[in-house]
């Protein structure tokens, strides 16, 4: 396979399927963080290349979806160790994004993005931590989907933070991301499709762009004509941005302790933008760790509470569009900030986020749709069988 859009670590890895099953004839790719037997996973980085073995054996999300009868098509490029959201890598390159030459397509599952925006496959698998799959699906113009906090198994995954790793995916089509789910989820979930009450989180919108406001306005009235009940509601009364705060002390904490030790042996080249993050998670302590995980339980216990079984917090995925490609300092990591803000929420509390691409006349953006615990087959239904309110044109 050619890499026009440079999605790619190894665009001609193929493993072919040898079962029959609901993804028969599908071709996916994974992010290069997922375990391939006798490959050496990158993790965006050369020197994690050069210092890991290949796997012993596939991950165990790459060994369902081959069961189900998909064919595996490439590794797709990450930022260096998932840690970031812009999917710009100095090593490996800057993958195009399709849908908005110029634009930077997110990160840090940017191959991934690209490869199913492109349409070089029909989906592909990426991971989640701190909106790793939802922010490049939002700027590549796809659907994207992070699961419950542990609903999906991420054994053979390469860790980032243990409070807030999923494996997620992106498809273009919302049946296939439903597909993918029933053959990655559990399937002792709700097999209803409704829900009753939609809730809009006013401080979530207050940080959309003007634009991206009024891209996605069609869509909140269709779903308020087609809610049963609605509501504005504040999120967050301490403020998002402290929400975020906390997501990152206790993210900052874990990745420390997690890739702390290898990064201090090895002496890995970064990225500037990358080596200043892994600095200042060095630098947390465990007090600022216990601090955010406090904080954090309190949120999911109140969000939890606040969508039971039955309810739907409905947000914008990203601020607006993609920022351009080669943005630096202030205002790059101003819009990092606000992003990051969008997407702790659901982090916060290890609830399900579907985000779906909206046409309008610039480049794509994306609204959220945040369902209760365990509710991801719901989601993943109701999301399809609503297909109709955001295929309508703007």
């Amino acid at each position: 396979m050619v890499n026009p859009f440079n999605a790619f670590v190894d665009p001609n890895l193929k493993i072919t399927s040898k079962h029959e099953g609901k993804l028969t004839g599908y071709q996916f790719a994974v992010k290069d963080v997922f375990a391939i037997r006798g490959i050496q996973a990158s993790a965006g980085n050369p020197d994690w290349l050069k210092t890991h073995p290949p796997a012993e054996q596939h991950a165990t999300a790459i060994k369902k979806l081959l069961s189900a009868g998909a064919a595996l098509q490439g590794t797709t490029i990450t930022d260096e160790l998932m840690y970031s959201l812009n999917g710009e890598n100095v090593h490996y390159g800057t993958p195009v994004n399709p849908q908005a030459k110029g634009h930077i397509p997110g990160g840090s599952s940017s191959g991934s993005a690209v490869a199913v925006s492109a349409e070089l496959v029909d989906f592909a698998l990426g991971t989640d931590t701190g909106g790793s799959v939802r922010v490049p699906a939002a700027y590549c113009g796809v659907y994207g989907f992070r699961p419950t906090h542990g609903a999906v198994d991420i054994n053979g995954v390469i860790p980032l933070s243990e409070s807030f790793d999923t494996v997620g995916w992106m498809t273009r089509d919302s049946k296939l991301l439903l597909d993918v789910g029933l053959e990655l989820l559990e399937q002792n979930q709700s097999e209803t499709s409704s829900f009753s009450t939609f809730l809009f989180g006013t401080d979530a919108w207050e940080l959309a762009d003007l634009s991206s406001r009024s891209t996605l306005s069609h869509l909140i009235n269709h779903l308020i004509k087609n809610a049963e009940e609605s509501s504005w509601i504040q999120i967050a009364p301490e403020g998002l941005d402290q929400w975020a705060t906390c997501f990152r002390a206790l993210q900052g904490t874990e990745i420390w302790k997690t890739h702390g030790d290898w990064i201090q042996s090895i002496q890995p080249s970064f990225g500037q933008d990358i080596e200043e993050r892994f600095k200042w998670a060095s630098m947390l302590t465990e007090v600022d760790g216990e601090k955010a995980r406090t904080l954090k339980e309190q949120i999911k216990y109140k969000l939890i509470e606040l969508l039971g079984k039955d309810n739907v917090l409905i947000i914008p995925t990203t601020p607006g569009e993609a920022p351009l490609c080669g943005l630096s300092g202030s205002e790059i990591e101003s819009r990092r900030s606000k992003t990051m803000q969008l997407s702790c929420i659901a982090g916060l509390a290890g609830l399900p986020q579907v985000t779906i691409p909206i046409k309008g006349d610039g480049p794509p953006v994306a609204c959220s749709i945040i369902a209760g615990l365990n509710q991801d087959l719901k989601l993943l239904r109701w999301v399809y069988e609503n297909e109709f309110m955001w295929k309508t044109e703007s």
